[in-house]
């Protein structure tokens, strides 16, 4: 199968010219400048993970025209991120703020960053990384966390997703963006919306506004205070303007983020819920500017050991029925069933107005521990409700052990209702589109595949590597119980890492679909009644299967 394809051009390391800019001006312990003459493209800079963020000031003329925060080597160049100077201007001003301990960095006129700090008209964004998944979407570099405004339109998928264009841990809160024909081969386009005076640029969603012909996100403002801000494409998601007389929604909460809007057929209105602290609220707007508060949801339902994120609300066919309902998504961190963060869900009603639901029990969408911030795309085709979650935790997330990148999504899965003992619950079905990576059947174990088990009561299946590394998943057919052991997968980088978790399977399973990945195993119920997403990094790759009460059937990857 081919590697995720990628827009940015290929660095040669060779033809980096040398340091175009002058020595270093040291003007206190922590505080220096750096004059940078513009010759090429990019300003490569030299990131030591290791080290705190220093804060980079870029000024032309004075004035300041971009700021970031990055890791900059002191004495160790983990990789180079690229900063695009040309479009900066053609004489700059880098005014650098330090922020590590001078006792243990040592003088800063000593730092390697200044050695290494060099111009290129091209960046290098050739896959090193054993954990880099095959067939999930990953960013060319950088960190990656929640899946932002995903829609469809003309033919084309799009993904935008909380991204850090300088550096593979979480900072430079920025929207990336990346497009597909197939929800599988993505392609990496230019950063879509950066940050400004309001703050860095947090999640939210985008709608297609049929009537405007346009495309508009709504997104999270993080500065000093968390308000709603939004931005309007005219040209299908490739480039933003932003709104004028952002920001559109504030409020007082510390934690007011998230926002998710949709067109309501029912009552003739655009609707938005984002997430306020522990509760959601929901807005209604005629014309995408102007919002009207309708209601809150939460209070006394669901988990609240964590703050409540990345909300969802969408009306669902319940299968084999005539009946509708809706289903609302609430992303919660920490909190999950096995710590840290997770998806937790509710069914119920909604008239446009309130939501209430129709149970009083706590229900996650996916009983694995790397499934969080979990959103749909608008405007799907055949109505379809088609989902990506981070496939992360906020436990570990920083210290996975990768560097070019950091973060994949899990792959695309279709959402449903189904009904089981007189309950409603949300059924998670692989999306059709996976079935064309499909390749020949094979016996022996791909690093990257797609396993099928026609299960015959209890069923164990064991995944295992000739280094003692092992990831045992098991069916209890009495216990009507799911799970998956990766206590024996490699974990130095966390101790919250080990961990068996366990779903209930709501009746019995036939079939079992399990995608194996490079850094990553999520398992199916054919049926769609449960999911499991787990990350691994196997020093080598799981090379043997074990299956007992079962036939398997390997696909290798197209």
């Amino acid at each position: 199968m081919k590697k995720l394809v990628l827009t940015l051009v290929a660095l040669v390391v060779a033809v980096l010219s040398a340091s175009a800019q002058e020595k270093p001006l040291v003007l206190g312990k922590s505080h220096a400048m750096q004059r940078v003459v513009v010759k090429n493209k990019y300003l490569l800079l030299p990131v030591q993970e290791r080290e705190d963020n220093a804060n980079i000031r870029v000024l032309r003329d004075g004035q300041q025209v971009k700021s970031l925060n990055v890791r900059l080597a002191v004495d160790q160049v983990d990789y180079y991120v690229p900063l695009d100077i040309q479009r900066l201007g053609s004489d700059l001003l880098l005014d650098i703020t330090f922020y590590g301990d001078r006792r243990f960095t040592g003088a800063m006129k000593d730092f390697l960053c200044w050695k290494e700090m060099k111009q290129s008209n091209t960046f290098d964004t050739a896959n090193r990384e054993k954990f880099r998944p095959q067939y999930h979407h990953t960013p060319a570099y950088g960190w990656m966390n929640d899946p932002n405004g995903m829609f469809y339109k003309d033919g084309v998928y799009h993904l935008y997703y909380q991204y850090n264009p300088y550096g593979s841990m979480w900072e430079n809160m920025t929207w990336g963006h990346s497009t597909s024909r197939d929800l599988i081969h993505w392609e990496a386009q230019p950063l879509a919306i950066e940050p400004d005076d309001l703050g860095d640029i947090f999640s939210g969603s985008c709608v297609v506004d049929k009537k405007n012909n346009q495309v508009v996100a709504f997104y999270t403002s993080a500065g000093k205070a968390q308000v709603q801000s939004m931005a309007i494409s005219k040209d299908n998601g490739q480039t933003f303007e932003k709104y004028a007389a952002n920001p559109v929604l504030v409020s007082t909460e510390e934690d007011f983020r998230d926002p998710k809007a949709f067109w309501n057929p029912e009552i003739q209105r655009w609707n938005l819920i984002l997430a306020a602290g522990q509760e959601m609220r929901i807005y209604s707007s005629k014309d995408l500017k102007e919002w009207q508060y309708e209601s809150s949801f939460g209070k006394d339902l669901g988990c609240h050991d964590g703050v409540w994120e990345c909300p969802d609300l969408m009306k669902l066919q319940v299968r084999g029925t005539d009946k509708q309902k809706w289903l609302l998504i609430c992303n919660i961190n920490p909190g999950g069933p096995f710590g840290g963060s997770a998806t937790q869900y509710f069914v119920g009603d909604f008239d446009g107005h309130h939501f209430n639901c129709e149970h009083k029990d706590t229900r996650w969408m996916d009983y694995g521990k790397d499934h969080y911030a979990t959103v749909t795309f608008d405007n799907a085709p055949d109505g379809r409700k088609i989902a990506l979650a981070w496939m992360s935790n906020w436990q570990y997330a920083n210290q996975v052990p990768t560097k070019q990148f950091r973060s994949a999504n899990s792959v695309p899965r279709d959402l449903d209702l189904f009904e089981y003992n007189g309950q409603t619950y949300c059924g998670v079905t692989p999306s059709k589109e996976l079935l064309s990576l499909r390749g020949k059947e094979t016996k022996k174990l791909p690093q990257a595949c797609e396993i099928v088990v026609d299960v015959k009561g209890s069923s164990d299946i064991t995944l295992s590597n000739g280094i003692g590394e092992q990831v045992v998943m098991r069916y209890d057919a009495a216990k009507h119980t799911f799970s998956m052991d990766r206590t024996r997968s490699y974990a130095s980088f966390s101790e919250a890492f080990p961990c068996v978790t366990t779903a209930p399977t709501y009746g019995d399973i036939k079939q079992l679909r399990i995608f194996v990945d490079n850094s990553s195993i999520e398992v199916f119920d054919a049926e769609g009644r449960m999911a499991m997403t787990n990350l691994v990094f196997p020093q080598e790759p799981y090379n043997n299967m074990k299956v007992t009460g079962g036939k398997a059937t390997i696909y290798g990857i197209k």
